[in-house]
């Protein structure tokens, strides 16, 4: 009976040498674990290798931060500054206050 493989990645120390990064396959025959190097990720960059990680974990990488988030333009702080001081010398701060009160 063989059971369905899992496709990992493995740091394996090397000597001297930087450790190997090795994507590996493994998988259960006859009551044993075997296992097999598919590729050597050595010289890839350390960001890819934690994509690849990700992925192989269900997980889903951007290519970018900036695609994770929506810039939305906003009002500078000073303007909102205005509008609270405008409020204060109106006396609208009190008036605002009070409406909130009565609901």
């Amino acid at each position: 009976m063989c059971n369905a493989p899992i496709i990992y990645i493995e740091t394996v120390p090397n000597r001297n040498l930087p450790p190997a990064i090795l994507l590996h396959e493994s998988w259960r025959e006859d009551g044993k674990v075997r296992k097999r190097t598919l590729a050597n990720l050595s010289a890839l960059s350390r960001p890819v290798i934690e994509g690849l990680k990700v992925l192989l974990k269900g997980g889903v990488t951007i290519s970018s931060p900036l695609e994770a988030f929506i810039i939305e333009p906003s009002l500078p702080h000073g303007h909102m500054a205005a509008v609270l001081g405008m409020t204060r010398v109106l006396g609208a701060e009190l008036w605002l206050a009070l409406q909130r009160q009565q609901h």
